[in-house]
């Protein structure tokens, strides 16, 4: 049986191979024994205003009662379409202490997604940025939306500060639109309106969805992951079990770059971390680097999440070096490979290992996690979780082997419940308690587990398969380069070649100079035959390189 787990063997000392997921019944009981528990502690902070765990506490309780004055109650389920603002966490905790069921939206999401997104789960509610306003307008008469609630960027930052804030975003740079929806309220009066209220006792089991957890569609149409309490706290205790040894309650500060509704900011960063007293940052726009690099200038970060883009951009910035991280301790990298150039440079630089976790939605979403003692291995995505199996399937279903290609599957209490409304789906993925991750890897003797790519990217060179990662991997190292995505691209003669995408670092970089480096490092059917240079490579709101998007160029 041990053979079964072994990388067990290789956990360092202080992990359990196990996780008690039921230490708390509900993700209620789990934050407000954090409320309780850090009063006094700095919760969160963003753009200079901070919110104690105290005052998260109160204005949560305000905001839950308010939504139960409105007619909606448990099992109801609102939308939170908000970049990183101190609203969304007291909106977040408010909203599962009144046992709606979370929307996480993504605020660039057009009409046509936000329509397919709300008819598809029956939305009722609705907290949104006002820069985002106007679509909701758009499709508001075909959804069941009857509360909404409308923020501004600056709305909690103070009086003044926030006067100025909302002056720039809407005066100067136009970024809201006009719009008018029927009955609005800004969220400070939501907040105002629930201290006249209390919230309305109810029954929350372990087994209940509270989130739905829409995935990319980059396979299909988006789909809402059912994530239930059991779900959320398992996957919390799991990613707080990897931390703890390295972390000190009521000591952390924590930079969150990534959005809060994406699923891997949301489980580490506004779940695990704030169930140890963490002091989390909230960057409203990661996209602008020198506004990123003024907030880390003013924190002494001890822990950072992000993705490989958004390192490797920092890597690159001229001021990044400035920047005293000397009580930096643990660097997360999920939401896509981590590259192992990246990887490295990032340690010579800051001198805290980049660690490479791998999840996905529809497990809450850590599956595994390279160890933060060091111990890691560079181009894994390391070892799976407690209470987590990992296996790798062959295409008709046989387990396979040592360093055998396959697909890998995921076992664990954090495994959702299923795709709402889409048994169909549903039972393509889950099968006995495994889900398909359509991944394609292999697990190695010491039990780390190493992705060579999705099934949907995999090219296909004369009946040799070729995977992106790899190419792409290599061609980062080349000094003139800064990032590169490979697709496959139909042929006449081999049924697909390789099409690369290169943003340069060096102009001087040319065609054939990268071809010839690419004939030294890849086999040669993995060789680019297509070589484009771009000012930018497209990318998800969270710095994900879109490979389809490229498919989809002329």
């Amino acid at each position: 049986m041990a053979d079964e787990r072994p990388w067990l063997k290789n956990y360092p000392i202080g992990i359990p191979a196990n996780i008690d997921d039921e230490a708390y019944p509900t993700l209620i009981s789990m934050f407000e024994e954090a409320f309780s528990k850090y009063k006094k502690v700095k919760a969160f902070a963003c753009m200079g205003k901070d919110i104690t765990y105290d005052q998260l506490d109160k204005s949560s309780k305000n905001f839950a009662a308010y939504l139960h004055s409105r007619g909606l109650g448990p099992g109801d389920k609102i939308a939170l379409m908000m970049p990183n603002l101190l609203q969304y966490p007291i909106a977040l905790f408010g909203a599962l202490r009144a046992g709606l069921i979370v929307v996480n939206t993504n605020p660039l999401y057009t009409s046509r997604e936000m329509h397919h997104q709300f008819v598809d789960s029956g939305v009722k509610a609705i907290v949104i940025a006002e820069n985002f306003a106007h679509k909701l307008e758009e499709i508001l008469k075909d959804t069941e939306i009857k509360t909404s609630i409308v923020t501004s960027i600056g709305e909690l930052l103070g009086a003044f500060k926030g006067r100025m804030v909302d002056f720039v975003v809407k005066r100067v740079k136009r970024m809201v639109p006009k719009y008018e929806i029927p009955n609005a309220v800004n969220f400070s009066e939501a907040l105002k309106q629930g201290k006249k209220f209390s919230i309305n006792t109810f029954e929350s089991r372990p087994d209940d969805v509270i989130l739905l957890q829409y995935t990319g569609g980059t396979t299909g149409v988006a789909k809402g992951a059912m994530l239930t309490n059991k779900n959320l706290i398992s996957n919390m205790l799991q990613i707080r079990s990897l931390m703890m040894p390295y972390l000190k309650e009521k000591e952390e500060v924590v930079l969150s770059p990534l959005p809060m509704y994406h699923i891997f900011a949301f489980t580490v960063n506004c779940l695990a971390l704030l169930s140890v007293g963490a002091y989390t940052v909230l960057i409203t726009n990661p996209r602008d680097l020198d506004g990123l690099i003024k907030e880390m200038k003013k924190y002494p970060i001890t822990l950072m999440t992000g993705v490989n883009t958004l390192f490797n951009a920092l890597l690159n910035h001229p001021d990044f070096k400035e920047i005293d991280l000397s009580a930096l301790k643990m660097t997360v990298g999920g939401g896509m490979a981590v590259q192992e150039a990246v990887a490295l440079k990032w340690k010579e630089v800051t001198g805290c290992h980049l660690s490479e976790g791998y999840g996905m939605t529809e497990a809450s979403p850590v599956v595994s996690c390279n160890p933060f003692d060091g111990s890691g291995q560079l181009g894994t995505i390391g070892l799976p979780v407690p209470s987590t199996d990992l296996r790798i399937l062959s295409e008709s279903g046989e387990v396979m082997g040592v360093n055998e290609v396959g697909e890998i599957q995921v076992r664990g209490p954090q495994v959702m419940k299923g795709y709402y409304n889409r048994p169909d789906e549903t039972a393509k993925v889950l099968k006995d308690g495994w889900l398909s991750t359509g991944d394609i890897g292999i697990m190695k003797e010491d039990g780390f587990f190493k992705i060579v790519d999705r099934k949907k990217d995999m090219i296909l060179v004369s009946g040799f398969n070729v995977y992106p990662n790899e190419i792409e991997d290599e061609v980062v190292k080349h000094p003139k380069v800064l990032e590169a995505a490979a697709i496959g691209v139909e042929d006449e003669k081999s049924g697909e070649v390789v099409k690369l995408f290169v943003v340069k670092k060096d102009d001087s970089l040319t065609e054939d100079e990268l071809k010839a480096y690419c004939k030294k490092v890849l086999t040669g059917y993995k060789v680019p035959k297509q070589i484009v240079f771009k000012d930018e490579l497209p990318k998800s709101n969270v710095g994900k390189i879109l490979r389809r998007m490229l498919r989809d160029e002329k």
